[in-house]
């Protein structure tokens, strides 16, 4: 059941008002909204599903003021108004162009030489 849930909390800064939507984002349940309203920005908006709003009252209280539960309503689906489709002409199907692009060059591989010594060891050197 998706529900909206309106606190009233006494904020008296910007930096309560952060906080009170900081603990209202985290509160338990699938939250949707969070928000401010009426003219001094004094009302917490939540809206979600499975929301505390008892808990929420509570943690609010402890840490940014006093809060009071204003309403708690079920909020409804909107129902969405279905168009009448109109039959789309049928255009005939283009055909694409077949594309052969023409090959590209062979690699081209140098010639490798492999020069073998003679003599592996070297015989200049004696030893005695």
């Amino acid at each position: 059941m998706k529900q909206k849930i309106v606190i009233e909390v006494q904020m008296h800064c910007s930096k309560c008002r952060s906080k009170a939507l900081k603990i209202a984002a985290v509160a338990d349940g699938i939250v949707d909204f969070v928000g401010l309203e009426g003219p001094e920005k004094d009302k917490v908006v939540v809206i979600g599903h499975n929301v505390d709003s008892s808990g929420l009252t509570s943690c609010l209280r402890k840490k940014v003021g006093h809060a009071n539960i204003i309403k708690i309503e079920e909020v409804k689906p909107e129902e969405k108004k279905r168009e009448e489709k109109k039959p789309e002409e049928k255009k005939p199907d283009e055909k694409m162009p077949c594309i052969q692009y023409p090959y590209g060059p062979y690699p081209y591989f140098d010639k490798v030489f492999v020069y073998e010594d003679d003599y592996p060891n070297n015989r200049n050197c004696c030893q005695m």
